[in-house]
């Protein structure tokens, strides 16, 4: 206790001595020294930015952003935020926000077969059976998650720069000297890159990855459909990757669509009647007539891991330290559990007067996730390898195999778990506590 409290007067003396030199996106002060910044103003950044703040309302927390507000709105993307997710939402005050617009998933089906086939026969079911109340997992609109992060990050006192990136930095002695794409200087105990896939900052720290594409895009947008879901999701496995239908709020629902990279470019490049034509072949007449209702967007695939987290005054979180291919729809819920981890090992360290900068205390947070990520990597990769082909030997055998572990109701019941995160070593955070 009087560790932590000489801390905490250290601290206050450390922070009354910066001088302030410029003004955030508020209109609130942001001092030329900074306890953390985060590059990057997604849900992983603002997510591991309030749940530090929040358990520690004493340290300065800078996330530079670089996008507007306009983006944020313009962003037609949807996730599935898993149980756990949810969760740490609640467990951050944003959780009741959100639920009214977000749609349970209250099943799950699985089918394999090939475009032109008249019927697809589902192999394998999900219910959502679960001794918790809750769903395995809700379907939210990401503007509206980062919307409401971002209020949470302002309450909070989390000082935010919109339309700000960082160009550049080095580490000197207890700090890290940051340069930001305007220009502007500042410093701080610690950087945190949460700025996506191709994180230059990670190439920077010239921490090395393990990648390789998979000359794959998947294809996004949100589809009206005359008939309801009823929370149902489906994953369609064709021969040229996953065609995944998640349920929306009203009746709506989200696309990813995976095809090889070059239909991918090509059906983007037809008028909007061909392209509702080929998307009606894949998605069915169960829910009567569609229509493509948002902007639609491709994003290349590929597998990209860290080989490390951390550098000193240096870590890694969400696609910068690691980007998956879709198939589980596990990328989101990785990144939530990074921010989760990383702010329970930075809030312990400082409790008990330690730099939370320094290594050995970042590689605590490396440790705790770096074997999850490799195993959900490998795991994407194996499944995406295995379905998406036209082999029929293979079909046949995944297709004896998911029939098999249908009849199986514990063994479904043990994946509907680990898809909605239950685990009793996850971080507080993700088991609804406070750190």
């Amino acid at each position: 206790m009087a560790i932590e409290v000489l801390h905490r007067v250290s601290h206050i003396c450390y922070r009354f001595g910066r001088k302030a030199f410029l003004m955030n996106s508020n209109n609130r002060e942001i001092h030329n020294q900074a306890d953390i910044l985060i590059a990057g103003g997604g849900y992983v950044g603002l997510s591991c930015a309030t749940a530090i703040k929040a358990s520690a309302p004493h340290l300065e927390i800078v996330v530079v952003d670089p996008a507007s507000d306009a983006q944020i709105e313009n962003d037609e993307r949807s996730s599935a935020v898993a149980a756990d997710a949810s969760r740490m939402l609640d467990a951050l005050g944003l959780w009741d926000e959100l639920v009214a617009n977000a749609q349970p998933i209250n099943e799950m089906i699985v089918t394999d077969s090939k475009v032109a086939d008249i019927t697809r026969p589902v192999f394998l079911t999900f219910a959502n059976d679960r001794e918790q109340d809750e769903p395995f997992a809700h379907m939210v609109e990401n503007r509206e998650l980062v919307k409401a992060l971002r209020k949470k990050a302002d309450k909070l006192g989390v000082l935010r720069m919109e339309q700000e990136s960082v160009s550049g930095f080095e580490e000197e002695s207890a700090l890290t000297r940051i340069t930001l794409s305007s220009g502007t200087e500042l410093s701080a105990r610690l950087l945190i890159a949460c700025d996506g896939v191709r994180s230059k900052l990670r190439d920077r720290a010239g921490i090395k990855t393990v990648h390789w594409p998979y000359d794959q895009k998947a294809i996004v947008c949100t589809v009206n459909h005359e008939r309801e879901h009823g929370g149902k999701a489906e994953e369609h496995f064709l021969p040229a990757g996953p065609f995944a239908i998640l349920p929306l709020k009203g009746n709506r629902s989200s696309l990813v669509w995976t095809e090889s990279t070059r239909d991918a470019e090509n059906l983007l490049k037809q008028d909007e009647l061909v392209f509702e034509m080929e998307l009606e072949q894949r998605f069915g007449h169960k829910l009567g007539k569609i229509s493509v209702a948002s902007k639609v967007q491709a994003f290349p695939l590929g597998l990209r891991l860290a080989r490390e987290f951390v550098k000193s005054r240096f870590a890694l979180a969400g696609d910068s330290a690691h980007g998956i291919h879709p198939i589980a729809g596990q990328g989101l819920n990785l990144g939530f559990k990074d921010a989760a981890a990383l702010a329970e090992t930075i809030v312990n360290a400082d409790r008990l007067g330690q730099d939370f900068g320094t290594l050995d205390i970042l590689e605590q947070y490396q440790a705790w996730r770096r074997y999850d990520t490799v195993r959900m990597g490998v795991t994407t990769d194996v499944l995406n390898r295995l379905f998406s082909n036209d082999n029929d030997l293979l079909r046949g055998a995944r297709d004896i195999g998911m029939g098999l572990v249908d009849r199986m109701p514990g063994l479904k019941r043990f994946f509907i778990n680990q898809a909605a995160g239950d685990n009793k070593a996850s971080p507080k955070l993700l088991r609804g506590e406070t750190i």
